[in-house]
């Protein structure tokens, strides 16, 4: 850019988050305040923007575009270039181009800004009570668009047309809902109704009212949201709670629950400033918190946890149903355990009329289905436990420029990742690939993502697990368009995540420690040490290899994994343990005759699995009803002993190269712990500190080998905030940098990521 001095016009290209954001009013009247004359245009790439004036007021115009964005604005670029004078007469705002093979970057869906929230509350004005109001500031994005740029026609708004009070707004550049694609009222916009399970009508004067009535009554409402349908029902009645979890098939997982605001939130949890801030923010996820003992808040909702998951309304519909019934609300995805959530009205009443007594839903269509976000604070930084509403499809940055590949992603958890030039789009949450509702939602995003991004795949990644699903999916895509596939390590690619989530390239001490990863030696991998950067690993140290007695049934029955534990350590089986009120004579001895002939006894290095050992032990879960049950309450456990300092002991042993972490010594101390009554809550206090002592003594072993001094924490196993709590501070006054992940989860929902920085390294 030459001299701001001699700057006669300057041609400006702003790329990022900058469309649907408010961001041409935005610069249209920072145009006016300095002054300056032109236009602005949205394209398929950018907002476009020239300016002409004294070369002052057009240097203090590009300061105050990087500076003074809206609040909802992400600038990833801005590029200057002069021009000669074309003596415009006046500033204004052009019509949006469509570039072929051009993209940008798509908003998430926005929690309710407080205008809108004002507007929505105050009976004088227009869009009192109106349950779609929204502006460039807040309401739903990413789930309506169909293609770019955002404009109306590009949504699902489409179809309504606005009235000429909304028309107005729209087309004033000094109005915030000036291109507000979603803007409406209750003249032309959106419309509620109330249905019965089976989809009879229900006619009445105020819907709102009519379902705050219902809910109170201890009624299940299926209640249309931004990406989905959410179930609610009273948070504060056992039996309602009770008969939805019968319903939908959820008898134990946690559920969500939604409050009217952060005075309710402080009534049933302890919010330290980061986690209001998280609650508050845009995005408005989910947060697990210490859940308060004096709340009224049932304890169903989450049995045995010390954390309860609690969001804020999030749309204006949810502001008024929650100020209406004046009682917190579970609200947890519309859908039957492991399927995808609900999105449109006719879906919802064939999956879900045997789980809701009514539907509250509306007429603006969904086209994105979208889960809620879940979130928590650790350490004082947010960090996923799912990642969706509120956050994608916004990229993660990568540190290089990245060819455009295709991740499929982990089986349980599952996000898909595009890539193209500096970033990576990871897809919302998708789910367990177990059924093929979540296979058809999984290929439809996919396809969504490549064309709102213009992406089509020259490299396709995918786990080396031969049988899941996303893994079949990527062998029959590439067969079918031709294209390179390139199978990755499950472990490696948690560590890849966790240094692409860093902006990291490595080599460091990789920890990854989950519940089940296919092994480069065909082995059930899970308690993995090793070196590691995006192009390979090196495996250093794992958990010894024990059998998983039954496979996936051991999975289930933790009883079962710690019985074939125990048989393959050559630990006598004492029938004082107990884990035996699980079991009867016959399946103790199956388990016996898998062990010692290897008959569906699968290998396994894992460390979720070890937590299931212990749980099992101490009697704490034998039978698990969602993943990872047994190691959540053990670490539950763990809190009501605080102080315990104890640990147990185990040891690192050299086998041809390989540090192999030995069990035996750990595992017998615990059951003698278990036979001589000491409290379940110390054993799981040991148990904790044991594992955060092995991944130290483990990393300043590897350290010692390789000079590395940086750590990379990832796996399902790292979502345990204790031991995060716990490994962290010794990591760190043994010297050693340690990356954990923020922008991604450290479970399985972040293995796409790792899984194309890998692909891609490997075409270097």
């Amino acid at each position: 850019m030459a001299e701001a001095s001699t700057i006669s016009l300057a041609r400006i290209s702003v790329r990022g988050v900058v469309q649907g954001v408010g961001f041409r009013p935005f610069v249209y009247q920072m145009a006016s305040r300095h002054n300056l004359r032109g236009w602005v245009c949205n394209t398929s790439e950018d907002v476009k923007i020239e300016v002409e004036g004294d070369a002052k007021s057009i240097e203090g115009f590009t300061k105050d575009l990087r500076e003074q964005a809206p609040p909802l604005a992400h600038i990833e670029g801005m590029t200057v270039t002069d021009g000669p004078a074309v003596n415009y007469d006046k500033f204004e705002i052009l019509r949006s181009v469509a570039e072929e093979g051009k993209y940008q970057l798509v908003s998430p869906d926005i929690a309710t800004c407080p205008d809108c929230l004002k507007e929505i509350f105050n009976p004088a004005d227009r869009r009192y009570r109106y349950p779609f109001t929204n502006c460039t500031n807040c309401g739903p994005r990413f789930t309506i668009i169909k293609d770019i740029p955002y404009d109306r026609p590009n949504t699902t708004m489409k179809s309504f047309r606005m009235c000429p009070e909304c028309r107005k707004e729209y087309e004033n550049p000094l109005n915030r809902r000036f291109h507000a694609q979603p803007n409406a009222c209750p003249v032309c916009g959106p419309q509620l109704e109330l249905r019965l399970a089976q989809g009879t009508r229900v006619e009445c004067e105020d819907i709102i009212k009519k379902a705050s009535e219902l809910l109170k009554k201890g009624q299940i409402i299926g209640v249309k949201g931004l990406g989905g349908f959410l179930l609610a029902c009273d948070a504060t009645s056992e039996k309602a709670v009770n008969r939805l979890r019968q319903r939908k098939k959820r008898p134990g997982k946690p559920l969500a629950v939604m409050v009217a605001g952060m005075d309710e939130v402080r009534q049933h949890c302890e919010v330290d400033a980061d986690e209001e801030q998280l609650l508050l923010s845009p995005g408005s996820p989910i947060v697990l918190m210490k859940w308060k003992k004096d709340s009224n808040i049932t304890r169903a909702t989450a049995p045995g946890l010390t954390y309860l998951g609690v969001m804020l309304p999030y749309t204006p519909l949810h502001h008024l149903l929650l100020r209406e019934t004046g009682l917190p609300l579970v609200m947890t995805s519309g859908n039957l355990s492991e399927e995808p959530i609900a999105k449109d009205n006719d879906e919802a009443i064939k999956r879900l009329n045997h789980i809701v007594d009514y539907f509250l839903m509306h007429n603006r269509d969904i086209y994105a289905r979208y889960d809620d976000s879940v979130m928590l604070v650790e350490q004082g930084l947010p960090r996923f436990v799912r990642r969706a509403r509120g956050y994608a499809p916004y990229p993660v940055r990568l540190p290089f420029k990245s060819k455009q590949i295709l991740a499929c992603g982990a089986e349980e958890k599952n996000t898909f990742c595009l890539t193209r030039d500096n970033y990576a789009f990871v897809s919302q949450h998708i789910g367990d690939m177990e059924n093929l509702e979540t296979l058809e939602h999984y290929v439809n995003t996919i396809g969504l993502y490549e064309k709102l991004f213009r992406i089509k795949p020259e490299i396709i990644a995918h786990d080396m697990h031969p049988e899941y699903l996303p893994t079949k999916y990527a062998r029959e895509l590439a067969e079918k368009e031709k294209i390179k596939l390139v199978p990755v390590q499950h472990h490696h690619a948690h560590i890849a995540s966790c240094l692409a989530d860093n902006g990291v390239k490595g080599p460091v001490i990789g920890v990854s420690l989950d519940g089940t990863g296919y092994g480069t030696d065909g082995n059930i991998w899970g308690g993995e040490f090793m070196v590691a950067d995006f192009k390979k690993f090196e495996r250093l140290a794992h958990l010894e290899y024990l059998p998983l007695a039954g496979g996936a049934q051991a999975i289930r029955k933790p009883y079962r994994t710690a019985i074939g534990y125990l048989l393959g350590l050559g630990i006598s089986l004492d029938k004082n343990l107990p884990m035996f009120k699980y079991l009867n004579e016959n399946e103790l001895e199956i388990i016996k005759e898998q062990v010692s002939k290897g008959i569906n006894a699968p290998l396994t290095s894992s460390m979720g699995r070890l937590f299931d050992a212990v749980a099992a032990l101490t009697g704490v879960r034998g039978i698990i009803e969602y993943e990872a049950q047994a190691a959540i309450d053990l670490e539950m456990l763990a809190y009501i002993a605080p102080d315990e300092t104890g640990a147990y002991p185990f040891k690192l042993e050299e086998q041809g190269g390989m540090s192999v972490i030995k069990l035996r010594d750990l595992l017998v101390s615990v059951i003698a712990d278990v036979l001589k009554k000491t409290p379940e809550a110390v054993i799981a206090a040991r148990f904790h500190n044991t594992v955060a002592q092995m991944i130290l003594e483990t990393c300043e072993a590897i350290s010692a080998k390789t000079d590395l001094k940086k750590v990379a924490l990832s796996g399902g196993v790292f979502q345990n905030r204790l031991l995060v709590r716990k490994t962290l501070p010794l990591l760190e006054s043994a010297g050693l940098e340690v990356y954990t992940h923020r922008q991604v989860p450290c479970n399985d929902g972040g293995i796409s990521l790792g899984q194309v920085v890998i692909a891609n390294s490997m075409e270097e």
